[in-house]
């Protein structure tokens, strides 16, 4: 009988303290004072980067191209970082063998920007430019199978900027059934410790076939 009546106030203690417990917590949550107590996950800052097609969407990009027509296309960028942001977006242009920025690494590619634009944009902000491209290049012929064997570069003019591309070349790729040059855009964000741009680990990139 003592035993059951030991029982019967143990149970009536723990339900009075899982009482008190609950109401605690309740009032604690509730007070707006207490509450700039409770630490709260930290929001994540980041940069969003994309490319718009010419009719500003996200569709119909350039792809199979013609030597000296001009594409347009618009690049973005939104800033979540809470503060200004201060960036460097690197344009930059390579065949099928050099290398392109490496997404798993977190490294840009090691081929110098053909082209940069600047941009300051304020924290919860976007920014977008438009960019016209296009391609000087020279189909050369195999002379004993006269075959089409690989297309020279001669240049790229990005917003009226012409840039020499002597030496760059594309060859035939059996797999995508083409020659193409990818055109790819690196951010980079002003860092003052090091004063400088640093590579802000997002890239995106457009293929081209360059077409007769």
């Amino acid at each position: 009988m003592k035993k059951l009546r030991c029982m019967q106030m143990n149970l009536r203690e723990y339900k009075a303290l899982l009482l008190v417990v609950t109401t605690t917590l309740a009032l604690f949550v509730a007070s707006p004072a207490l509450q700039r107590l409770l630490v709260y996950p930290q929001t994540e800052f980041f940069t969003e980067m994309w490319l718009l097609g010419p009719e500003h969407q996200a569709e119909d990009f350039p792809f199979n191209i013609t030597s000296n027509t001009n594409y347009r296309i618009y690049v973005g960028l939104g800033n979540h970082l809470g503060s200004y942001g201060f960036y460097s977006i690197q344009v930059k242009l390579r065949n099928q063998t050099q290398p392109a920025a490496d997404s798993f690494a977190r490294t840009p590619s090691s081929l110098p920007p053909l082209y940069s634009i600047t941009a300051l944009v304020a924290d919860k902000e976007t920014w977008e430019s438009m960019i016209i491209v296009s391609f000087d290049y020279t189909y050369i012929v195999d002379p004993d199978s006269a075959i089409l064997s690989k297309v020279n570069v001669n240049s790229v003019t990005i917003n009226s900027a012409t840039l020499n591309l002597n030496g760059l070349s594309a060859t035939w790729d059996p797999e995508r059934s083409g020659f193409f040059v990818y055109l790819f855009f690196e951010l980079w964000i002003y860092n003052e410790v090091p004063d400088g741009f640093q590579y802000n680990e997002r890239f995106t990139s457009l293929r081209f076939n360059m077409t007769i």
